[in-house]
């Protein structure tokens, strides 16, 4: 296993008078794509929230490559090189394919050669530079979601649900996007309840249950394992595969 780029140590998460992640200890290997899994209500978007500073730790540390990152701003924790997918996708309407990009640039204007990569594991998104984001379907709508995310060069994506509501072409061709983005030596953190979908893509896994992590390891052998993964899917994800 590669050495971590994100490390959760017994990271608590209240929010207002709930008690959400309860000591999450959580690793992130460098270049891997890693999935959390979970039944709704587990925590794992409350765990993405609490990496990105959107909610705050109440106790813990969350370490991103030897910095810790519990208690700064949002904007800030950005500025290391973390980009946050939420499962809302985060679309602006009114706006065109490519106002998402350039404002997701520092400089306001796309890279032209990251740019024909992006257009290279999104065709359709040249098709629609110049229409308005909410005149798209679902699926069109998360590979903008994608798009932004990766326009300039990040050291670890956030993903939360991408696959959710999605048809299975699109889904296909989400899981072609990731794979692509896995040979850029792209971090990825994935959270998904599509056991199918994760199984063929992530190197490493973790199953979150009650606000805890209840098992880590490689997804090859959960995917191997059938006992195993009835015995911890089961508990959230039985009636996703």
């Amino acid at each position: 296993m590669s050495e971590p780029l994100l490390k959760l140590s017994g990271v608590h998460t209240h929010i207002e008078q709930y008690h959400i992640l309860h000591g999450v200890d959580l690793v992130v290997p460098r270049g891997e794509l890693t999935v959390l899994l979970g039944r709704n209500g587990a925590g794992k978007s409350t765990t993405l929230r609490t990496i990105m500073g959107l909610w705050r730790a109440s106790a813990g540390s969350v370490q991103f490559d030897g910095r810790e990152l519990a208690g700064m701003e949002t904007p800030d924790i950005a500025r290391q090189g973390i980009a946050y997918i939420p499962e809302n996708m985060g679309i602006f309407a009114q706006l065109t394919v490519q106002e998402h990009l350039q404002l997701a640039c520092r400089s306001g204007k796309p890279d032209a050669a990251r740019l024909d990569w992006i257009f290279g594991i999104f065709p359709a998104l040249e098709r629609f530079w110049h229409q308005p984001a909410g005149t798209l379907s679902g699926g069109q709508k998360q590979m903008v979601a994608i798009a932004r995310a990766i326009i300039e060069p990040r050291r670890l994506i956030l993903v939360d649900e991408p696959t959710k509501g999605l048809a299975p072409a699109i889904i296909d061709h989400l899981a072609e996007a990731f794979v692509q983005l896995k040979a850029s030596a792209t971090t990825i953190l994935l959270v998904e309840q599509n056991f199918g979908f994760v199984a063929r893509l992530g190197d490493s896994v973790a199953v979150m249950d009650g606000g805890v992590i209840v098992h880590s390891g490689r997804m090859a052998d959960l995917a191997a394992d059938q006992d195993l993964q009835t015995r911890l899917l089961g508990l959230s994800l039985a009636a996703h595969q």
